[in-house]
């Protein structure tokens, strides 16, 4: 994704470079000299409107965050039964991973190394119990099998989902391809989780 000509440059094009790079050569092995290169801009034009890679880091990390979040505040995750609410987030939070994959790669890729990714795997965390939350709901609702332990059904069905990250890749199905993977994901996790 190199860039040719100076007046294509915006912010939102650097950072979409910037994960590009941080996602193939991991966050720690990339140099400022290495994001320039790729953008075809030089390193004071980068630091022209970001302080450095971190804050690139954490401008990434935001939007696919933002985006999840933005699936809790849905009127189909905070009206109906839990587990009505439960499968929404759950197709929503698969439908952002594939329409925002770059940058919710990179998010899953974060180990706490540095401050931005610190405070990444803690908001992480805070979606995760959000999610666990709704799931015991509809467990307690009797809505979802007693014979899973509704933690270990937690990380297995966000095991589900962010493995998409790994083997999704967008080859121009668009909307319609996203929603037949949600579609599954729908189907496999709550085909076994429900009691009816």
């Amino acid at each position: 994704m190199t860039m040719t000509k100076r007046d294509t440059y915006t912010p939102e094009s650097l950072l979409a470079v910037a994960v590009g790079v941080f996602n193939e050569r991991g966050y720690d092995g990339t140099s400022m000299e290495h994001l320039s290169r790729a953008a075809g801009i030089s390193k004071s034009s980068i630091y022209h409107h970001v302080r450095g890679k971190e804050e690139l880091l954490r401008l990434a990390i935001s939007r696919a965050l933002d985006g999840l979040f933005a699936v809790l505040d849905e009127p189909g995750a905070r009206e109906g039964r839990a587990v009505e609410r439960l499968e929404h987030v759950t197709r929503r939070t698969a439908e952002v991973l594939m329409a925002e994959l770059p940058y919710v790669t990179l998010l899953l890729r974060v180990r706490g190394n540095t401050g931005t990714e610190r405070w990444a795997m803690e908001r992480r965390r805070e979606f995760d119990q959000r999610v666990a939350a709704l799931l015991n709901q509809a467990a307690a609702d009797g809505d979802l099998r007693e014979d899973v332990d509704a933690r270990l059904a937690t990380r297995l069905l966000f095991g589900m989902i962010n493995s998409i990250a790994e083997w999704y890749r967008p080859d121009g199905g668009g909307a319609a391809e996203r929603e037949r993977v949600a579609d599954a994901v729908v189907l496999l996790a709550f085909g076994g989780l429900r009691t009816t």
